[in-house]
């Protein structure tokens, strides 16, 4: 089996392909912190492309409550289970952040679901990848448990403090939504697993896709994608999955003037969660510098950002800002080794950072750069221990024609409403 340079593990690793890369790469930044669980990104995708018939438990956009929530049920539990029986007590990483941008979370020592072998049903195809196909009852609640925090009370309604293995305090009852669509990875499980090879990743945009007209209907994507992103329809016997709304990412939508415009999901987001765009990538699928571009910032500069499951080896283009309340182990489980410093950067970010994080949902419009015009001090406090300084800069927004989409201050300026509307609410 050829091998490829996966940089989310700071290694080279198995995969069934050899090595290959897009021009460019679909990518998104989702901050967890910011997210309100209202779940308008889900219908805002479930009413453009998943309402049809045979279509009813499609959710190629979902929003789930951790740690008991998903969707299907348990499906991360089941694959690091897997994982941990094919690789017993090993699935570790070793080293810690850097900064170099080949292993920027340190080396996992582990094994992905491409080096698993003997854990993968003997099927006579060559593309084998460790996975499972959830029953039809974990299909069938797409948001259970919603809002439930694991036991953490000694009495109802008491969310005091605790202290979690890495000394911080963080709440005894916790929970958090996490919004989940397809990562269009580097390396696609999906793509590895496909006997039809019906599955491609765009060379323009890295955006996968299913050949419909290739499909069989086998659903080998389906129980090889560690996510679980890829769903059969019984009414075409083929399987389908989140398309990134490449319509959208190529300028053809009658309002985008012909530049790039966010997907759905992200444009409809209310909470300001989500920043959606494209990256330059090398031959070896690491990201090319492009310190102006706000993702590469927030995963390579600000180094806030984290992948879903790094340790699964598909090296998954979909990055998390993580919770700040929730115990370091466990986001260490979800996110890998980088979560302890992208928390603290977060709870105190730099001037930059905090400059970055005002560009969130202002536009639909994928933003392509930023300036930064500075502004006066207009805060000051001890925060955590340390001194937190804000200024009220200026951040200045470009689509890919270099137009300006936008500008807004780190500040939100203040409308007081006159006495002769005061009740008019």
């Amino acid at each position: 089996m050829p091998t490829v340079f996966n940089w989310q593990l700071g290694r080279a690793m198995r995969y069934p392909y050899e090595q290959a890369a897009s021009q460019e790469q679909f990518a998104f930044v989702i901050n967890i912190n910011r997210c309100i669980g209202c779940q308008t990104c889900t219908m805002a995708c479930k009413s453009t492309w998943t309402f049809s018939k045979g279509q009813e438990h499609m959710w190629w956009t979902n929003v789930e409550t951790k740690p008991y929530g998903g969707y299907p049920q348990h499906w991360d539990v089941k694959i690091l289970d897997l994982l941990e029986q094919a690789n017993p007590g090993k699935q570790k990483w070793s080293g810690s952040p850097n900064g170099n941008p080949r292993s920027s979370y340190g080396t996992f020592a582990g094994k992905t679901v491409y080096e698993s072998p003997e854990f993968v049903a003997r099927t006579g195809q060559p593309n084998q990848v460790l996975g499972y196909l959830p029953t039809d009852e974990e299909w069938r609640f797409p948001n259970i448990h919603e809002d439930i925090p694991p036991a953490g009370q000694s009495k109802p309604m008491d969310f005091g403090q605790g202290e979690d293995a890495s000394g911080s305090k963080k709440h005894r009852a916790w929970f958090y939504y996490l919004a989940r669509l397809c990562n269009h990875c580097s390396y696609p499980a999906c793509l590895a697993a496909c006997p039809r090879t019906a599955i491609y990743k765009r060379p323009e945009d890295g955006i996968v896709l299913i050949d419909q007209s290739e499909c069989r209907g086998y659903r080998k994507c389906v129980e090889a994608c560690p996510y679980k992103k890829s769903m059969y329809r019984g009414t075409t016997r083929t399987s389908e999955k989140c398309i990134a709304c490449y319509p959208r990412i190529e300028g053809q939508d009658p309002e985008s003037d012909g530049v790039p415009l966010e997907t759905r999901c992200m444009a409809a987001c209310i909470g300001q969660v989500r920043m959606q765009g494209l990256v330059k990538v090398a031959a070896d699928s690491t990201w090319v510098e492009d310190r102006q571009n706000p993702l590469y910032f927030l995963v390579h500069v600000a180094k806030v950002a984290l992948p879903l499951y790094p340790q699964f080896g598909t090296e998954p283009n979909g990055y998390y800002i993580p919770p700040r309340w929730v115990p370091t182990k466990y986001l260490e489980q979800m996110f890998g080794p980088g979560v302890e410093q992208a928390v603290e950067r977060y709870r105190n970010p730099d001037r930059e950072l905090l400059a970055v994080l005002q560009l969130f949902r202002r536009s639909n419009q994928i933003i392509s750069r930023y300036e930064i015009k500075e502004g006066p001090k207009v805060y000051e406090v001890m925060q955590h221990g340390k001194k937190f300084e804000m200024y009220n800069d200026t951040v200045i927004a470009y689509n890919r024609k270099g137009k300006e989409m936008f500008r807004t201050t780190v500040e939100e300026p203040v409308h007081v409403r006159a006495a002769a509307h005061a009740n008019s609410i």
